[in-house]
């Protein structure tokens, strides 16, 4: 008659609980050691016996071992965090969609956080993701509180910045060219003979890619006012809450024009809707009435009014860029931060042609 200890009776796992190593370790009546050694291949050092109880367990549990707890027992996680101003923004979910697609083809998972445009946040994000143990950042902030990204530079956490500069701080950067942009939808407004120009974006001070665009704004009206007659252009800031304000702004950009044409340049995509919302509201054309040529060219660009005109920026390639300089630091790169510049394209529409078709 076989004296054969059998396994003992195991409980199946419920399955809205995720079952531990220490349920195995209890079902199979052995150390969470035991179970250690067995789930890293080292079963050699067990008996048959205890090896098959083992297995058996997580079997009937449905056990398996958390991705997380391995990595950081290799002492790495194989996260990268990335920290956006404003999910809501088109041009961040572009950059989250890139940076992915690289991180996934190297064996890295994305972290997001979401600063909803709120600087006071910034901090907190690195404290967040520092805590789920991430090797790097990429970061899309407003770039207030450059000791928050300065903290992760000291734990030994790389960092790439998009699109908004950290003064002060020493990093890969990667942005759109904002002044070769700003001079490419400026020349387009011009050669189709808007004459009073209007650059709308949200508040400037403090975030460098719209410090970036309204000086370059400023200077190519300043320069090309010398060889063209009539020339001018002011800012208008837009806070999404200005109600009256962004109608009256339109009102006088047409009183200053005159008999010239007017234009508007915006700087994202979500200033470019609230341009557009306000012409409705005062009954002006796209176009003929005011002419518009905005940053970020999204998908519903070609079907408001006659059609958008617009600056793509190359934003999956910002994403895949920046995750792309953040693995090579990861690997061991070691060079003088770098700077990445990329150009923007023009997509004229019927928003920036002034006579009616």
């Amino acid at each position: 008659m076989s004296t054969k200890k059998l396994p003992p009776s195991i409980p199946i796992n419920p399955a809205s609980t995720r079952a531990t190593i220490a349920d195995v370790a209890r079902a199979a009546s052995v150390s969470k050691a035991t179970v250690s050694r067995f789930l890293n291949h080292r079963d050699k050092l067990l008996t048959k016996e205890i090896a098959k109880r083992v297995e058996v367990a997580i079997a009937a549990l449905s056990y398996s071992p958390s991705p997380m707890a391995q990595a950081l027992k290799r002492g790495r996680s194989r996260l990268i965090g990335l920290v956006v101003a404003d999910v809501t923004n088109p041009f961040s979910v572009a950059v989250l969609r890139g940076a992915e697609k690289a991180c996934q083809e190297a064996g890295y998972l994305l972290m997001l956080f979401n600063l909803g445009n709120d600087s006071g946040r910034e901090r907190e994000a690195i404290e967040a993701l520092t805590a789920y143990q991430v090797e790097g950042f990429i970061l899309n902030t407003l770039g207030h509180d450059a000791g928050a990204a300065a903290d992760a530079a000291r734990h030994g956490k790389p960092v790439v910045l998009v699109d908004r500069r950290h003064h002060d701080m020493q990093a890969d950067f990667v942005s759109l060219d904002n002044a070769g942009a700003v001079r490419l939808g400026l020349r387009h407004m011009v050669e189709a003979g808007y004459r009073e120009l209007l650059f709308v974006s949200e508040p400037v001070t403090d975030v460098s890619s719209r410090e970036e665009r309204e000086a370059a704004f400023r200077r190519f009206v300043s320069e090309s006012a010398q060889g063209i007659a009539g020339l001018r252009g002011g800012t208008f800031e837009s806070t999404g809450d200005e109600g009256q304000a962004m109608d009256n702004a339109l009102r006088h950009l047409r009183q200053r024009a005159g008999q010239r044409l007017c234009g508007v340049l915006t700087s994202n995509a979500v200033v470019t809707l609230r341009v557009v919302a306000a012409m409705a509201r005062l009954g002006l054309r796209l176009g003929p009435d005011v002419g518009l040529v905005g940053f970020d060219d999204t998908e519903w660009s070609p079907y408001v009014g006659p059609g958008l005109s617009t600056i793509a920026q190359p934003t999956d390639d910002l994403g895949c860029i920046a995750a792309g300089c953040l693995i090579e630091r990861l690997k061991g790169l070691e060079l003088p931060p770098r700077q990445i510049l990329l150009s923007g394209r023009l997509l004229a529409r019927g928003s920036s042609q002034a006579a009616v078709s």
